[in-house]
């Protein structure tokens, strides 16, 4: 099992509830394939760079996850599919990546901790 990262940006329309269930969607999909989340964040509506479908921002998540790598090419077409996604980026963890990863997750959670 490798170790991947995937940050994916919502349409800004959407509803709490709506974003919260596009997200358990995504979830739901990579472990009914096998894999195992890591870290789920939610980083908010941000401004994008440029304008995407006529849109200057969107809701960014990132997923870690383990997984093979046949699950990626049935996550990224679930996402494709979706209509809700404006773009995803999935990266692949290497070693030093993968330490780098748990270590901000380590930090995330003592802050949220204190």
């Amino acid at each position: 099992m490798y170790q991947y990262e995937t940050v994916f940006i919502l349409t800004p329309v959407l509803s709490d509830e709506q974003t919260k269930e596009t997200v358990a969607k995504f979830k739901k999909l990579l472990t009914d394939n096998g894999a195992e989340i890591l870290n789920e964040e939610a980083w908010g509506l941000k401004k994008l760079a440029y304008q995407i479908e006529k849109k200057t921002s969107g809701f960014y998540f990132l997923v870690e996850f383990k997984a093979e790598p046949t699950v990626i090419k049935t996550f990224e077409t679930g996402l494709r599919r979706d209509e809700k996604v404006i773009r995803f980026m999935t990266v692949k963890l290497e070693k030093y990546a993968a330490q780098y990863a748990e270590k901000r997750r380590n930090k995330n959670v003592k802050k949220e901790e204190a």
